[in-house]
């Protein structure tokens, strides 16, 4: 690298951090404009945020992570664009696994684990006024890593942490605020199917909310989200 490229790397490294980069990029791809399969540029984004392309490749990182984006070697990085064939997929093995878990969960929980997911309702309820769908999504999701959380099979654990990741991001691409809000009234029905003791009945909430879940799903790419990179960012 010559002097001039130096100093200008250097100049632009003052501005916003890998983590803000990162953290603005998701907001935007929660928010939907940025949709799924959207090439996300270095260079365009160095310019924009007015830092290095090492930054913007340390935010990029980050993403990529947090399976918001997919980095594809000698292609560059793009929003992540899970298939329909995935989703539903991932949804079958939920419904397998949670099912079982729901079971188990009412057999395990005491009242403090009830008083834990009120209390995690209630946050669902708000996040519903919000625009963040990211965090929305979140919440949506950690509902169910906290039933198994309950049940306390570590295992099982992971497994479910990791298909909530991927039906999380599949949500927060696919599915609308509308269902988002019946996601959370469902939670509610699923809890207090499990304070009645019946635990047949409570995998059945529990199977039904999962199924409406994956039905609400709309595969079918938005013609009205904006094409641009920077335009989409800066809105």
């Amino acid at each position: 690298m010559n002097t001039r490229s130096a100093e200008a790397e250097e100049k632009q490294s003052s501005g916003a951090s890998s983590y803000e980069i990162a953290n603005h990029i998701a907001e935007a791809i929660a928010a939907r404009k940025l949709p799924p399969g959207t090439k996300l540029r270095e260079e365009a984004l160095s310019r924009l945020y007015a830092v290095s392309r090492t930054k913007i490749r340390a935010a990029l990182l980050i993403l990529s992570k947090d399976k918001l984006i997919d980095m594809v070697p000698d292609k560059g990085a793009f929003v992540s664009q899970p298939s329909e064939k995935e989703s539903r997929e991932i949804f079958a093995a939920r419904r397998i696994i949670e099912a079982a878990l729901a079971r188990e969960f009412v057999a395990k929980a005491r009242p403090a684990d009830y008083k834990l997911l009120e209390k995690h309702l209630q946050a669902e309820r708000e996040s519903l006024h919000g625009d963040n769908s990211k965090i929305r999504a979140q919440l949506l999701g950690d509902f169910h890593v906290l039933l198994a959380e309950v049940v306390g099979n570590q295992v099982l654990l992971e497994i479910l942490s990791e298909l909530v990741a991927r039906s999380s991001l599949i949500t927060m691409l696919y599915q609308s605020d509308r269902d988002a809000a019946c996601s959370s009234k469902e939670h509610t029905d699923f809890l207090l199917a499990a304070r009645s003791g019946d635990a047949d009945k409570a995998a059945s909430v529990m199977l039904a909310h999962l199924h409406h879940v994956e039905a609400a799903l709309v595969f079918a790419p938005n013609s009205h989200a904006a094409k641009d990179l920077v335009t989409a960012l800066l809105k």
